[in-house]
């Protein structure tokens, strides 16, 4: 049996696809993964992928494209020609999964299902409706079994990426925790100024610390470095972004790809999580986690990119010794 996996969103969220993957490869002879150009890189470290298909499509992401006929006509051709028995397609819990399944229904894919809310019409074959404040892992792996793919016995169902490479390289030698300072929106980061508090008072409690960050943010890790961290601001790929985390006591990250990744490799995780979406739902899964933020805030459950709310109180609030503490936390339970 041929399957597809559609996550059509951003890198985290196609690792929290990764047990309902694991889940549908343990049936299947060959899965493809459909993604977005933001999550593509998350589909080539999950196990049980063979294929990842890019796509961008015009009802995802922050700036989605335009409508383009011939592009909708080269990814009908590319499913075609795949000869798909079956695709279970994954979205969040606000998202619908109805263009998607139109798209596969006229690529000739046999048997398609997905979570939805609305009708369906004849769009999808199975239709299952998730329990109410579900962690989107489980969300997905609910879904999948629903469409015949239950988890195979033996899998605790984590999340979970290929092996990372060593990147003692990178991160110099000795123990140490990573600070990633940006996010995929505004309204879910905490601000510069914080996170170079927190470097500090990491560094005099005795922490190596490693700040990471993407290509864009050269400039944010640098400024948070200072001259006390390590930067691997824009020197890290998915995959060896992976290692360091992998490697590290603990991350302190907001919600955001990078906590996800870290939880992927079994790193605890202290997250820095703006309320704009449900904790319940998007916290990092399947491992330990510190929660830092005002869930109650008033920004709660805007999905807002931006914060709303004059001086961004939810996540800035938090200080640099609150993280500490959590850092404190977190190593002692894993040692223990």
């Amino acid at each position: 049996m041929r399957a597809l996996v559609v996550r059509l969103d951003s890198f985290g969220d196609v690792l929290l696809a990764g047990p309902a993957v694991r889940a549908v490869a343990a049936h299947a002879s060959h899965v493809t993964m459909v993604c977005g150009p933001r999550g593509a890189d998350a589909a080539r470290l999950l196990p049980g992928v063979d294929e990842v298909l890019e796509w961008a499509a015009p009802w995802e992401g922050f700036d989605p494209p335009p409508v383009v006929p011939a592009d909708v006509d080269a990814l009908l051709g590319r499913l075609r020609a795949g000869a798909y028995d079956t695709a279970l397609v994954l979205t969040s819990f606000h998202q619908s999964p109805l263009p998607t399944a139109l798209l596969l229904r006229l690529a000739g894919v046999g048997r398609i299902g997905a979570d939805s809310v609305d009708h369906p019409g004849r769009l999808l074959d199975v239709r299952h409706r998730r329990q109410s404040g579900r962690h989107e892992a489980e969300a997905a792996l609910e879904t999948a079994a629903a469409l015949g793919f239950p988890l195979p016995g033996g899998d605790d169902g984590r999340l979970r990426v290929l092996p990372p490479p060593d990147t003692g390289d990178l991160t110099g030698h000795g123990p140490y925790v990573v600070l990633h300072p940006g996010a995929s929106a505004p309204a879910r980061a905490w601000s510069p100024h914080r996170c170079a508090e927190a470097v500090a008072l990491l560094t005099d409690a005795g922490h190596r610390v490693v700040v990471t960050g993407g290509p864009g943010e050269t400039a944010l890790t640098r400024q948070v470095s200072g001259d006390l961290a390590v930067d691997l601001g824009g020197r890290t790929s998915p995959r060896t972004l992976a290692g360091v985390l992998r490697a590290a006591d603990a991350v302190i990250s907001a919600n955001t790809g990078p906590a996800h990744l870290a939880a992927a490799v079994g790193t605890p995780v202290v997250s820095l999580f703006a309320p704009v979406v449900p904790a319940g739902r998007w916290a990092p899964y399947g491992v330990p986690v510190i929660l830092l933020g005002d869930q109650s805030a008033p920004c709660a459950d805007t999905r807002a990119l931006t914060c709303p709310v004059p001086g961004h109180p939810c996540l800035d609030e938090v200080t640099g010794q609150d993280v500490v503490r959590a850092v404190h936390k977190l190593i002692q339970e894993r040692h223990s």
